[in-house]
């Protein structure tokens, strides 16, 4: 979460998470037969549901750096994520599913502002790839509070909100991981930063005298927070080896827009909908950044508004 100061629970919070868990377990890969010699449920279940444990991959990195995973406590807080995150399934198939529909928007945009790649996973960590709002404030998939957002460039207010716009929301991420790896000089600690806030990981490296993420001691969720995008990089660059199986036809994709610009009030957006032949959902779906039925634009500023090609719905 883009933040200065405080910590908040993200979406893969401990809890739930926990809770979740703990009701899931890998299935054998041969098929599971009933035994016609067992007499009893009990006994079915006992020979034919087992839980397996995951190997830790040999070496791992985060945006080309190394993860020193031949340290007991790294390796411990990897396994643990790899954990979490591959037995909640059904959040598991959900993010796959979303990750071909988004990442080919935001793949783009880090790659043309000489960040890395695996930063797609951050926004993953963040949000689950929705636009959802946390408890404190921070909004959209990279989960930016108001006060950066201005700080950033973008607009909100109550007619407009560009947190929920993808493109430039993931700019604003950018501007902000590349400040920090400038400020820290890695990009493992500019990640924990997004997290903690670039105050917050300074006072902690002044305070315990050390360097790099994983030579500190921090709030839980901080301490998990990169190990968590490690998890995700994993499992969704390499879904089968975790025994999830997904058709592409089962698979999110984005539906095709074209650009418009107004520069313009739009006095009435069911209206202005549907002389595009769309309800307003479908308008909104599209466009989450215009927060009401209407555009004020006193301004006469220039927006640029998508609009699905025909025959999209």
């Amino acid at each position: 979460m883009l933040k200065t100061n405080i910590f908040y629970k993200t979406i893969f919070g401990v809890g739930l998470i926990t809770i979740l868990s703990l009701g899931y377990a890998f299935i054998s890969q041969n098929e599971v037969k009933t035994n016609p010699k067992l007499d009893s449920p009990e006994k079915t279940f006992e020979n034919n549901y087992n839980v397996f444990s995951l190997e830790v991959p040999k070496s791992m990195n985060f945006a080309g750096e190394p993860v020193p995973l031949n340290q007991p406590d790294i390796y411990e807080r990897m396994d643990r994520e790899l954990l979490v995150n591959t037995y909640w399934q059904s959040n598991g198939i959900l993010l796959i599913k979303r990750a071909k529909k988004y990442f080919p928007v935001i793949e783009p945009i880090l790659k043309t502002n000489g960040v890395p790649d695996d930063f797609k996973y951050l926004a993953v960590a963040e949000s689950g790839l929705t636009p959802i709002v946390s408890p404190a404030g921070a909004t959209g998939f990279w989960q930016i509070m108001k006060s950066t957002a201005r700080e950033y460039g973008l607009e909100v207010n109550s007619n407009v909100d560009e947190r929920y716009h993808i493109e430039k929301a993931t700019q604003v991420a950018c501007d902000y991981l590349k400040e920090a790896k400038e400020k820290f000089g890695t990009w493992t600690l500019a990640a924990a930063s997004y997290n903690a806030g670039m105050a917050g990981i300074s006072n902690q490296m002044e305070r315990q005298k050390a360097a790099g993420y994983y030579n500190l001691l921090l709030n839980e969720e901080t301490e998990r927070y990169v190990f968590r995008i490690l998890a995700l990089k994993e499992i969704l660059g390499h879904p089968e080896k975790y025994a999830f199986n997904i058709e592409e036809s089962h698979l999110y994709k984005q539906i095709e827009t074209k650009t418009i610009e107004v520069d313009t009030p739009i006095t009435d957006i069911p209206d202005f909908a549907d002389t595009f032949g769309l309800n307003y959902k479908q308008f909104k779906i599209h466009n989450p950044w215009l927060r009401d039925n209407y555009l004020v634009n006193r301004s006469r500023k220039v927006y640029q508004i998508k609009i699905p090609i025909k025959n999209q719905y």
